[in-house]
């Protein structure tokens, strides 16, 4: 990929948001790869797009931030990780999952941004073909990561990893159309946990 190409992006919605509102603010575009950098990756949680209600999006895949109700989707992960990782009672239910980024958690969507009320408005812009090679390099350069694909958006990304180096866990996507079919029970949270510390890495605290 041309060096700068990120750049070249960022310069496309900077002019689309002249005239559009779009999310999240430009300071965040990028908030999952500085908050999570390439030699801390421990895990990689890979959604679609930013949400696209005001006032949700901040950089980071699934999360929201603090006090912000929770969307859908984050309280059926959040129910997930209290069943799997607390006996059904967490003890931190914030929906900003910032804590989970500096812990070496990759919240990282394919797409980086989206216009208000519009999801995978901004599929054409290019995105892909930059988080794509993220996993990618990700893969090819790191070893022993669990990548978590939920869905069949983003198990389709499972095609850049190699399962012979890192751990792939997927399941239906947590949305309530699909939890029930498999994301609900996947207990994706120790089993990442038990993955990392057989090869030396301190255990993620959802």
């Amino acid at each position: 990929m041309r060096v700068g190409y990120h750049l070249d992006l960022l310069e496309q919605v900077a002019s689309l948001r002249q005239s559009h509102t779009i999310y999240p603010p430009q300071e965040q575009v990028f908030r999952a790869l500085e908050l999570t950098p390439f030699e801390s990756v421990a895990v990689v949680i890979v959604g679609q797009d930013p949400y696209h209600g005001p006032g949700q999006a901040h950089g980071l895949a699934f999360s929201v931030p603090h006090g912000v109700r929770p969307p859908p989707s984050l309280r059926n992960i959040l129910r997930e990780v209290a069943e799997d990782c607390y006996d059904g009672e967490a003890p931190d239910v914030d929906p900003d999952l910032t804590r989970w980024a500096v812990q070496g958690v990759l919240l990282l969507n394919a797409l980086l941004t989206v216009e208000a009320g519009r999801p995978g408005s901004h599929r054409a812009l290019g995105w892909e073909r930059l988080t794509d090679a993220i996993i990618a390099h990700l893969s090819a350069q790191r070893d022993h990561l669990v990548f978590m694909l939920w869905g069949r958006y983003a198990q389709a990304k499972a095609a850049l990893v190699d399962p012979t180096r890192h751990l792939v866990l997927q399941a239906s996507h947590p949305s309530p159309l699909s939890a029930h079919r498999g994301f609900l029970g996947c207990r994706h949270f120790t089993r990442a946990n038990a993955y990392l510390q057989v090869h030396g890495r301190p255990p993620v605290i959802w």
